[in-house]
Formats: C-alpha cells, structure tokens, sequence
C-alpha cells in the first residue's frame, strides 16, 4: 500500500488552456508551452531503421537487430512523449488550483475524411483532403494530447487540485472583450482580430481565456 500524497498548498490561482501543434498548450495568462514534435524529430532515423529492416532477409541475425534498433527508436520517443507530459501536468498543478481544459474528442479527431465519389467519372473519387488529414493525425498522435491530459487529472487529484473539461466550440472564435462569435475573428491560425471591437490577440490564447471563463461556470454551477 502507498501513502497518499499530501495536497499541494493553495495559490488562489485558476487557468484555462488551449491544446495546439504549433504549441503543445497555450493558457489564458498569455504563457506558451512549446510543441517538442519529438515524433517528427525522430522520423528521419525512423525511416531509415525501418528501411533497412525491410531489407534483412527473415529469420536473419541482421533482422533481429534491426527489429530491435526500431523498438529502441520508439521507446525513445515514447520517453521522452511522456517526460514532457509529466514535466508541464506538474508545473500546471503547482501553480494553478483549477485547470480547464478543452473536452476534446481526440478518437473523432483522428477520423480520415470520407471519400468523394466523381459523378462524372464512375470508380473515381475527388480530392477530399486525405492527405493534408494524414499530416494533421501524425501531428496529433505526436503531441500525446490524451496521454498529457490523463496524466495532469492524476497529478491533479493526488494534489487535490481541480480539472475540468470544457465544450471547445467557438472557444477561439468568441472575443473575450465583447462576447461577439464569428469565424472571421479568426483570420490565420495565429491572430485573432475581433471584426466587431478591434480586439485583437493570439487566437490560441483567446481560446484558452474563454475555456476557463467557461470552466469557471461550469465548477460554479456544480453542486459541491
């Protein structure tokens, strides 16, 4: 039997944070965690271990040790996936009593996009975006997005933290100034410029201040 952590003295402190790939997490104090891509740094080794597996006859001592070179490679990654997840669920939890986060769906995210049959052209199919889909899987699947977040509610309920999971619809197209929704607030992937009050702000940090204006509503409507 283990002893079950002290809780963490309390800061009076409350965040909201937006997961990304340009950054792994942005929070509603301005603050950027950024993304380690540990994945793609590692892809160019990964292809060539695996090519040369691909080359060794079966059953070969050769084939063994390039079996083994290419499980070394992914534990690696899977290491050092799960340091950075670990090391940025504490920091969250030693500064913050409450975290909101978004509920993301990540299983849906990862979806291929269904194809597009040509009616013109019978057993054809259209572009349907398939392969820039592919990209943004591996760069999901990269980030560990589901592995950071179990982790921090574990960190959290042993420290006796709060985390809550908020609806991550128009969390980055809502001014934080004015309330108006629109999708062209948004204009690139970055900046946020409010088309009705000129606010203007990184779009990941917007998202992160309305997760936790929308966490702190949903803790508040929580019966205790």
């Amino acid at each position: 039997d283990q002893a079950q952590p002290e809780p963490l003295p309390a800061t009076g402190s409350v965040v909201g944070v937006d997961m990304g790939i340009a950054n792994f997490l942005a929070d509603s104090n301005g603050e950027f965690v950024p993304n380690p891509r540990h994945g793609a740094k590692a892809s160019a080794k990964l292809e060539a271990a695996q090519q040369a597996l691909s080359r060794c006859k079966r059953g070969s001592k050769r084939r063994r040790k390039a079996v083994d070179t290419v499980a070394r490679l992914h534990r690696k990654v899977r290491r050092q996936r799960l340091d950075h997840a670990h090391k940025t669920a504490l920091d969250l939890v030693r500064e913050h009593d409450f975290v909101a986060h978004e509920d993301l769906k990540i299983r849906n995210m990862n979806r291929a996009p269904a194809p597009k049959p040509d009616p013109n052209q019978p057993g054809s199919f259209l572009p349907n975006g398939a392969s820039a889909k592919a990209g943004l899987n591996r760069s999901i699947a990269d980030a560990g997005w589901g592995v950071f977040l179990a982790i921090l509610a574990a960190k959290a309920e042993g420290a006796g933290r709060q985390v809550m999971a908020v609806d991550p619809r128009n969390t980055s197209r809502t001014c934080p100034e004015c309330r108006h929704v629109s999708a062209e607030n948004r204009p690139t992937q970055e900046k946020f410029h409010c088309v009705s009050c000129d606010h203007t702000a990184h779009a990941d940090t917007v998202g992160a201040i309305n997760v936790l204006r929308a966490g702190l509503v949903r803790r508040d409507a929580t019966p205790a």
